[in-house]
């Protein structure tokens, strides 16, 4: 559906150490499409890619990093709207033979995302958590507002929810019929020097050792795990420098028992508040291919906390953070 996050690609300087490095504690596999191009998979269906990053990238400043594709009824049009609403086509639009057709684009504040539109009727995540999928996207940009309203026109996201972080600063969670897809927030003066991006989150059973597992494995912990509204989430960055998250739900407390010779109503139910829903559903079943440089997939999400996200500033995120540029074309095997 329009609007709905459908891939994910990780462009990394070592192709080889990513495969070891992200199974140990999310429970993925892998799938070679091509010479170039490996898929990430679920439960053996596969729902992102993986890549070198080219010399051509590193020469445009690119860094390692993970970005998202979000499914479009018509990727030529979406692009022509994105120029026209102050973004910028950054690769594409062009199509990845028998699988789809993509395009990078960046929104007016910098943070860059891809489009895509499968030729295989891949199904796209309708926001349900799923654990090992994507469930939360989150946009940090220098005017949330705008980037918002950006997105609103471009993709028909909704504002589900916003919320005060501290001292005025706002978190508005977004999605579409009620789901809630990811969040945005306005970065602050202290980080200045980064760049717009979307930082995308990992739904594990237990953030807490998913974190202990991945450090142990390389892994550069900006935000140590901590409690948000119906969770845990913790920020990382992986040993070749791409950010990305982690989130896991936590089960509703149970409702007290009533008196059992009361005749007043029964103790109401105690609910911890439920935090975001994040998952994510089949994977399209089109693998990406290298023609470009990308290819899409399925999703996953849920909430992250807003006080994690004010202080996301390490070193591997800060390098995700920069433009995610464009990669490789890529198919993606529905």
């Amino acid at each position: 559906m329009h609007g709905q996050f459908i891939w994910y690609e990780l462009t990394t300087t070592d192709v080889g150490a990513a495969k070891k490095f992200y199974p140990r504690f999310t429970g993925w596999g892998t799938q070679p499409f091509d010479a170039d191009y490996t898929m990430w998979t679920n439960g053996g269906a596969p729902f992102a890619g993986l890549f070198n990053l080219t010399d051509e990238m590193r020469a445009q400043g690119i860094p390692p990093n993970w970005m998202p594709y979000v499914e479009v009824t018509s990727v030529d049009d979406s692009a022509a709207l994105a120029t026209s609403l102050g973004g910028k086509v950054m690769h594409g639009p062009m199509d990845i033979p028998e699988v789809g057709r993509f395009a990078v684009v960046q929104d007016p504040q910098g943070a860059t995302l891809a489009i895509y539109k499968s030729a295989t009727g891949a199904e796209a995540w309708n926001g349900d958590p799923v654990v090992g999928k994507f469930s939360w996207h989150e946009l940090m940009s220098t005017d949330h507002v705008k980037g918002f309203e950006f997105y609103r026109r471009l993709f028909g996201w909704e504002k589900v929810n916003e919320m005060d972080m501290g001292g005025g600063a706002m978190y508005v969670v977004f999605g579409k019929s009620g789901k809630m897809y990811g969040g945005m927030f306005s970065m602050t003066e202290e980080w200045k020097a980064m760049h717009p991006f979307w930082l995308c989150y990992i739904h594990v059973k237990d953030v807490p050792r998913a974190v202990a597992i991945a450090r142990q494995a390389g892994a550069v912990v900006q935000r140590e795990p901590m409690e948000i509204p119906g969770g845990v989430i913790s920020i990382l960055g992986d040993p070749q420098g791409a950010g990305f998250a982690l989130h896991h739900v936590s089960a509703p407390a149970a409702a007290p028992k009533a008196a059992k010779k009361s005749a007043a109503k029964p103790a109401p139910k105690a609910k911890a508040k439920p935090k975001k829903k994040a998952a994510a559903k089949a994977k399209p079943k089109s693998k990406p291919k290298k023609a470009a440089k990308r290819r899409p997939a399925k999703k996953a999400s849920r909430k992250p906390a807003k006080k994690a996200a004010k202080r996301t500033k390490s070193r591997a995120v800060k390098r995700a953070r920069s433009k995610p540029a464009r990669r490789r074309s890529g198919k993606s095997k529905k």
